[in-house]
């Protein structure tokens, strides 16, 4: 094994996905330091580079990227399901935003050293083609691979599949050349919903849609999530009804009704309550079209494909040879277990605000640039782990509060989060320059107002949950 010259750098960072590319980002825009990139991958991009051909953010481009380097053309869809709402860039749009960041700043800054196709391991980057060994040098390692994001081509299924069925990663949807009997798309979560989205898109009937759902699950409307201040109302004066909502609830189940009420939380089936939320965001015209689709199964999960049924937790359905399944079972961003984001000379990204990586990672960055120990900074970056089921989202709203609330107290960090473009929420609350609208004001004075009252109610309906529980 033949051994390279030594990588040395300030900081060292595992992946160049959204979230190591947002980390260096303010490293590089907010210090002197020296960075440098490991990745397994070829190019930046992370789990983009392996997505499904028709994946498009679930968030406005606004919000996503790194901080310094707007995300799309800050236009609204004229035509789909989003249609009036702020664009979602596709895949390779995301890789292709992502390649420039570092060949056009990055790169060109003379402070980073970027190492494609190599694997880090106890001080040593390995290059995966040529095997050389180079070692690494760093004043701290960020590990920005902990969230481990995991898509379908990524893994095969957790199910068996007998030979003569016919079962594909989501990814060759874009590829197929001829019809099938019938296609059975295997998941819950937003990559089952855009499969079928696709599906209806390209006109395939929904009598010939199956969805095998193992759980339903609360979603976000996308309109409630969007800049500009047209939509004030739908985005600062919905979190405001949500406070308040959340602070009369007498109970978790009419907390979740009541929030449904409001259009802040939707589902699929009315009929049925969900169990699980995972910050999956969807349109009013695409959950139309999504309730288009008659033959949803609810029997758990799948256990065994075979060629002329497909066997579940909880019972059996009928499937033939010449259907098509179609794998989006795949856990996405896993919940790992939260640990120390600053710890000594390593880092570990996770989420400092509910579902908003590149967000979390760009504040973290500026966290550990700005102050001196790794106490003070885990306060301020305190983890909110990735939500799984319906009562992690009163545990991650209830976070969401007490970091903002921590945030705010400081007034540099405060002015920090208007002045970031990631912070979508705090451009929101800010006015126009050299404007005072007096709806905007009244809007955060009400959610100011209100989340005081709605943190203390939800630490007691988890208390009165987790009692219940054991």
């Amino acid at each position: 094994m033949s051994v390279g010259p030594a990588v040395e750098a300030d900081y060292v960072i595992i992946g160049a996905g959204g979230m190591g590319m947002a980390f260096a980002d303010v490293i590089l825009t907010e210090s002197e330091a020296t960075v440098a990139i490991v990745d397994a991958r070829g190019r930046p991009g992370g789990h983009w580079n392996d997505a499904y051909p028709f994946v498009r953010l679930h968030q406005p481009s606004a919000f996503y990227g790194v901080n310094s380097r707007p995300l799309g053309n800050n236009v609204k869809d004229q035509v789909g399901w989003n249609q009036g709402l702020h664009e979602l860039a596709s895949g390779p749009e995301v890789c292709a935003y992502f390649d420039q960041v570092m060949n056009e700043q990055f790169l060109p800054s003379g402070r980073v050293q970027y190492l494609p196709l190599s694997h880090y391991r106890d001080g040593t980057a390995t290059a995966a083609l040529t095997g050389v060994e180079r070692p690494v040098k760093a004043g701290k390692v960020v590990d920005a691979t902990y969230q481990n994001v995991t898509v379908p081509a990524m893994a095969a299924p957790s199910y068996e599949v007998a030979d003569g069925a016919r079962c594909v990663p989501v990814n060759a949807l874009g590829s197929l050349t001829e019809p099938a009997a019938g296609y059975v798309i295997i998941g819950g979560g937003k990559t089952a919903m855009d499969a079928c989205l696709w599906l209806l898109a390209n006109d395939v009937d929904p009598d010939a849609i199956t969805w095998i759902m193992p759980r339903d699950s609360w979603l976000l409307d996308r309109a409630n999530i969007q800049p500009g201040s047209e939509f004030l109302d739908r985005t600062l004066g919905g979190t405001a009804r949500s406070y308040e909502v959340v602070a009369d609830a007498a109970s978790i189940d009419e907390m979740f009704l009541a929030l449904e009420a409001e259009g802040q939380l939707l589902r699929i089936d009315p009929a049925v309550r969900p169990t699980m939320y995972r910050c999956a965001t969807i349109t009013t015209a695409e959950l139309a079209q999504l309730r288009r689709i008659n033959n949803v199964i609810r029997l758990g999960r799948v256990q065994r494909i075979e060629t002329d049924r497909i066997i579940l937790d909880e019972g059996s359905i009928p499937t033939t040879a010449d259907h098509l399944h179609v794998d989006c079972s795949a856990d996405g961003l896993q919940r790992r277990p939260a640990v120390p984001i600053f710890d000594g000379e390593r880092l570990a990204l996770q989420p400092v605000r509910t579902c908003q990586q590149v967000f979390s990672a760009a504040f973290c960055a500026h966290t550990e640039l700005t102050f001196d120990d790794d106490r003070t900074k885990n306060e301020i970056c305190a983890v909110v782990p990735h939500p799984d089921t319906e009562i992690d989202w009163l545990r991650s709203t209830l976070a969401n509060l007490i970091n903002s609330a921590r945030w705010a107290a400081d007034p540099d960090l405060k002015q920090w989060l208007v002045d970031a473009r990631l912070d979508g929420f705090s451009q929101i609350r800010r006015p126009a320059e050299g404007s005072v609208n007096r709806e905007h004001l009244v809007m955060v004075k009400r959610m100011m107002a209100a989340a005081p009252g709605a943190a203390e109610r939800l630490m007691h309906l988890l208390a009165e949950y987790d009692a219940a529980t054991g």
